[in-house]
């Protein structure tokens, strides 16, 4: 009996297995979490750390001391309250475009032969093989006024002058786009991989047009995917850095950038704290609907087996 009991105290291998990557994101993401929560309730001041200790202890006395000042700011000023919503319409039109140009791209190459659709997911894959600075890099040689674009552009007749891209919230999208559009195609290819294609045939049988039969077919059975390639775009671009701070302009407000600024330009860390950990609390929306939705999914699936 005893040695019944100490057998369950054990762990195994799964538990293990299950533990390693909660132990990565205590390490590596919780617990610094809790060091730019802990200095967005700091104040500003000039030294080695640049911010002040929300505990002190002098004459017998432990004080306890939080300051608001980048909270309240967050509220009243009118520059961070556009720079969220500028990152917020930013990463939601992002989502959108990766999902007009992703799906279709995902949906041709999950129906490709089994060559060509690992030449085509090699040629999606790709780009990573390359330093983001340097893929959005040649993004600006080619949107310059005197770059690439222009220049054939001119070439061709199409303009008389050349298009003002760079340095515009156009040229922001694209690059985000560019960057993150295999994000959303790869978990979509996933799930449309899957399909079973003998429900299409049968809709066929029936008398379902292709349109018809995709809409009420193939778009929910892929929604799962969606969802995921939506979130993996959505949320990364939300807090970009690179490609505002590359290809836009002086107005293109994002937080990245505002946090950027007030970390190592003003030198303002509980400033930049308090934009980080709201620009965390925002994302934890989209991830709570992501986690319902795959739990939905996954009932739904045991509910048909």
């Amino acid at each position: 009996m005893k040695k019944l009991q100490l057998s369950h105290l054990k762990p195994s291998g799964r538990s293990l297995l299950i533990a390693a990557p909660f132990a990565w994101l205590l390490v590596f993401l919780f617990i610094p979490f809790l060091l730019v929560f802990k200095i967005s309730f700091a104040d500003l001041q000039f030294g080695v750390p640049p911010y002040t200790p929300l505990i002190d202890y002098s004459d017998e006395t432990l004080n306890l001391v939080m300051h608001l000042r980048g909270y309240i700011l967050l509220v009243t000023d009118n520059l961070y309250l556009a720079t969220y919503f500028s990152s917020v319409k930013m990463a939601l039109i992002t989502t959108l475009c990766c999902a007009l140009i992703g799906y279709p791209m995902a949906y041709y190459i999950a129906r490709s032969n089994p060559a060509t659709r690992n030449l085509l997911l090699l040629a999606v894959i790709l780009p990573f093989w390359t330093s983001l600075l340097l893929r959005v890099y040649a993004w600006v040689g080619i949107l310059r006024n005197d770059g690439i674009l222009n220049s054939i552009l001119l070439w061709l007749g199409v303009v008389d002058a050349p298009l003002e891209i760079y340095r515009t919230d156009l040229a922001v999208y694209i690059g985000l786009v560019y960057a993150y559009l295999p994000f959303f195609i790869l978990p979509l290819y996933a799930s449309l991989v899957k399909l079973d294609t003998r429900l299409l045939e049968a809709a066929y049988d029936l008398g379902a047009r292709p349109f018809t039969a995709f809409r009420q077919i193939t778009l929910p059975l892929s929604m799962p995917g969606v969802i995921s390639g939506a979130m993996l775009v959505f949320i990364p671009a939300v807090g970009e850095y690179v490609v505002p701070e590359m290809l836009g302009g002086a107005n293109t407000l994002m937080m990245g950038r505002v946090m950027w600024n007030e970390f190592f330009n003003n030198a303002d860390w509980p400033m930049a704290a308090a934009v980080t950990c709201v620009m965390v609390v925002l994302l934890i929306v989209p991830l709570i609907f992501f986690q319902y939705s795959q739990v939905k999914h996954l009932h739904a699936d045991k509910k048909k087996g």
